[in-house]
């Protein structure tokens, strides 16, 4: 099951077997590459972003739901719901607070669940969008670093629209000391942040590879090289 991976910024040279794999492709469908599509799972702060970047490489494309759900923040409809809701002031003047507005909404689960309802619709829709836009662009690689990839996938669909799925693993302690020192996060906020997702084990047990990211970032490099020609084989067999 577990599997190494690719170096974030190698691409297949036009000898390559993934090149000539696509370029058999085309020559069978007339017409553009359907990307790699490889959804990331793995805990809060183990370094699921930088994983989705080196695998999706250069010429790929990362949809970030976080980037996305921060958009949709700012949309009127959500705007006004956190000014009612939560204070004008966590709606801000330029720009919704963040902070506040999840301060809020892990701390109410009612509250929560009525953002949810508002933003996930919005996020899906975009992810959709992005998707469409790398398919005819003909992008290599999409990589999906979606928070909540298999717990809402009734309702997005994505699971099935990934060629892999990569479960990126890093111990809790490493976990818990990179959050603190990149987000300002308690060991505690941690731990009540990811009992809203689904356990670690369900993530892993569902992932095609499993990539390391607990060391030095080289070392991870090297299994997302290695993860990488395993996915391209598999897609370029089915």
């Amino acid at each position: 099951m577990e599997r190494p991976a690719s170096a974030p910024d190698s691409a297949p040279t036009p000898s390559s077997p993934r090149a000539d794999a696509d370029a058999s492709s085309k020559e069978r469908h007339g017409e553009k590459t359907r990307p790699i599509v490889v959804g990331v799972l793995g805990g809060i702060a183990s370094g699921k972003s930088a994983v989705a970047r080196a695998l999706a490489g250069p010429r790929g494309a990362v949809i970030d739901a976080d980037r996305l759900a921060h958009a949709a923040l700012e949309t009127p409809e959500v705007r006004a719901w956190v000014s009612a809701k939560i204070g004008p002031t966590a709606a801000g003047a330029a720009a919704v607070d963040r902070a506040a507005v999840a301060r809020a909404v892990f701390a109410n689960a009612e509250l929560r669940r009525e953002l949810e309802a508002l933003v996930h619709p919005l996020v899906r829709r975009r992810i959709s969008e992005e998707l469409e836009a790398a398919r005819a662009r003909a992008v290599e690689r999409v990589a999906l670093d979606v928070p909540l990839l298999l717990e809402n996938d009734a309702q997005h669909h994505l699971v099935e629209r990934c060629d892999a799925l990569v479960f990126v693993h890093a111990d809790a302690r490493v976990r818990a000391e990179r959050a603190l020192r990149t987000r300002g996060w308690a060991s505690d906020e941690l731990a009540r942040r990811e009992a809203a997702q689904a356990p670690l084990d369900l993530k892993r047990a569902r992932a095609d590879v499993v990539i390391d990211n607990d060391g030095d970032w080289s070392q991870t490099e090297a299994q997302v090289q290695r993860a990488l020609r395993e996915i391209e084989r598999r897609a370029a067999r089915s």
